[in-house]
């Protein structure tokens, strides 16, 4: 059992979700008020993706995450800042030649995935910690071993905590793999990611399994999406883990009642205290991840 709980908000992702819910934030002011509200409402680390205002997809333009960024640290709010590194490693490959990219392929190498977080200087950017079959169709996440140890050293080199996400038991072999070779600074952070499909289910006995493969210094989290977000969260609780919650995962608040990111924070909270734990504050977390702010 875990007393005191990191909650974290994953605000807007990237995923297609502008259409299923008024709710999305999409611009970065939109973007930047949710983190903020999301760290009144309790949570003490906002994961943070940009989106294109103009088409609400998902974007990697610096010029979008410095003007978030820019407006949460110009905020009264204290909130630890977690970028997403996970921008750029979508192929889908050509019907006419699968060896050449098709529409949707955004390919970019480690260092230019990290740009932003580069010039940023976030106390925290997540790192997917392996390749992914990413739906039905013929969408492949990609996130080599040569490019997550470039990621992971140069994340190192500049004080950033990577948030190692896996989505899968391949991926945190991988994870632990980067921490033999003195790659990833103590304590590592994990979040384990369910329900993403074609990557681990987001049921109990799965957290479980991943969860009881962690290293023992770690610092870990879980998250399920949609209508697993609350019951992954009380169970990572009851298992000694943070919770993650926020419009990237589930944009319901209950059956058919679109939710805020406050909103879901608040419902986790909610979880948690009648748990006998608590929510911590931004500098307890801090602490706790070993940030550089600490």
């Amino acid at each position: 059992m875990n007393y005191e709980v990191i909650v974290s908000c994953a605000v807007t992702g990237a995923g297609d979700t502008v259409d299923k819910s008024p709710l999305i934030p999409v611009t970065p002011e939109e973007v930047a008020n949710a983190a903020i509200e999301a760290a009144k409402a309790g949570a003490a680390i906002a994961h943070i993706h940009v989106r294109d205002p103009e088409t609400g997809k998902g974007s990697r333009d610096p010029e979008l995450f410095k003007e978030v960024v820019d407006r949460i640290r110009s905020s009264d709010t204290d909130v630890v800042i977690n970028l997403t590194s996970g921008m750029g490693g979508d192929w889908t490959p050509s019907d006419e030649n699968p060896s050449m990219p098709g529409p949707g392929t955004d390919m970019i190498g480690p260092l230019e995935r990290l740009a932003h977080v580069k010039e940023l200087l976030p106390e925290i950017c997540s790192l997917d910690c392996g390749t992914l079959n990413f739906g039905n169709g013929n969408d492949i996440y990609i996130a080599t071993p040569p490019y997550l140890r470039k990621m992971a050293e140069l994340t190192k080199e500049w004080g950033v905590k990577p948030e190692l996400e896996v989505f899968e038991l391949g991926h945190l072999r991988f994870a632990k793999q980067m921490i033999i070779e003195g790659l990833i600074d103590e304590p590592p952070m994990f979040q384990i990611c369910l329900g993403i499909p074609w990557g681990a289910d987001h049921s109990v006995d799965t957290l479980k399994v991943m969860k009881d493969e962690l290293p023992g210094e770690a610092v870990w989290g879980g998250f399920g999406i949609s209508r697993m977000q609350m019951p992954i969260a009380a169970a990572t609780v009851a298992m000694g883990g943070n919770v993650r919650v926020g419009l990237e995962d589930n944009i319901y608040l209950e059956r058919g009642v679109h939710a805020t990111n406050a909103q879901l924070v608040e419902k986790v909270i909610g979880i948690i205290d009648r748990m006998g734990a608590r929510a911590v504050t931004p500098a307890e977390a801090r602490k706790k991840l070993g940030l550089r702010n600490a």
